[in-house]
């Protein structure tokens, strides 16, 4: 097990919305201080989504995307890690619009069709910011997350094969683990493959210990030496399990996107806030966090000169 840690944190994302927490960002401004501060606070990769600045809707738009990416990497060294997901209810094309004219060194990609059911979380809330919010969440028990093969193989092309990024392989389920094993059969992807292993989703595998053992098993068989895996949870089993990934040998994401608390009915006041976290308990148990150049060489990446922002 190799002492180095790579920690990625994710800022925004499309799930949360502005009602549940004041300090989720949305904003060009706030997007990007929440970055730098986690950044600074030892995240090496930065995983971003876009919202529109006008009521924190998520966003692809290339112009929502570039109101933040430039300021970030004039002021950082860290890794950005562009989301191919952008939002659920998103088509492909809407969803590729930021990467597509970022050209990053390393996009997201969600590595098969599910299921993706936020709908439970309508019922903690009873006063919305926008109006927008509500019926976003209610109308996911209708929500299917579509990334076909065709899909995936169209961004392996689009931002791999053109644009020289590489990827963080998201796997919400035993079944995307085959398929990424499918498409480096193919030779569209290429090792070392970083693969994110993704629990707590309703309509992904389940915040289960087992089944972090279980992905673990399954992974070195199909994937043997030529991986790395990172872990997030969604909600409170977000440290637990970054704890035991530390434990395990892997890597770690943490951040706003997968969880808005910090401590039991304690909200996270900022995304640095978590990075500090797990970065202690990763040092306590002999880890130490990768800087974002050590990450770039773990993980073969571009480099920041040829991005397009």
């Amino acid at each position: 097990m190799t002492d180095k840690i790579i920690i990625t944190c994710a800022i925004t994302g499309s799930i949360h919305t502005p009602t549940m927490s004041p300090y989720l960002p949305f904003s060009p401004t706030d997007i990007t201080e929440q970055a730098l501060g986690a950044a600074d606070a030892g995240a090496a990769i930065l995983h971003l989504h876009a919202r529109n600045p006008e009521d924190g809707r998520p966003s692809a738009r290339a112009k929502d995307f570039m109101a933040f990416l430039p300021d970030i990497q004039a002021k950082s060294d860290a890794v950005l890690n562009l989301t191919t997901g952008g939002s659920a209810i998103m088509p492909l094309e809407e969803r590729l619009e930021g990467p597509l004219k970022a050209a990053p060194e390393m996009c997201s990609l969600n590595m098969g069709t599910m299921n993706f059911a936020l709908y439970p979380m309508v019922e903690r809330y009873e006063d919305w910011k926008f109006n927008w919010e509500k019926p976003f969440l209610e109308n996911t028990d209708d929500l299917v997350f579509k990334n076909t093969p065709r899909d995936i193989a169209f961004v392996l092309e689009q931002l791999g094969e053109k644009r020289g990024a590489r990827f963080e392989f998201e796997c919400y389920d035993v079944s995307h683990l085959y398929m990424l094993r499918h498409f480096a059969d193919r030779g569209l992807v290429k090792p070392p493959f970083f693969i994110q292993f993704v629990f707590g989703v309703l309509g992904g595998i389940g915040a289960d210990p087992e089944n972090l053992q279980h992905m673990k098993r399954i992974a070195d068989k199909l994937f043997g030496s030529q991986y790395l895996f990172s872990v997030l949870a969604a909600g409170r089993q977000q440290i637990p399990f970054a704890s035991m990934a530390a434990s395990m040998g892997g890597h770690v994401r943490v951040g706003l996107e997968d969880n808005l608390f910090i401590a039991k009915r304690q909200l996270a006041k900022s995304n640095a806030e978590q990075v500090a976290k797990i970065r202690s308990i990763v040092e306590e148990i002999g880890r130490t966090a990768a800087t974002p150049d050590e990450a770039r060489t773990t993980l073969g990446l571009k480099g920041i000169a040829e991005t397009a922002f």
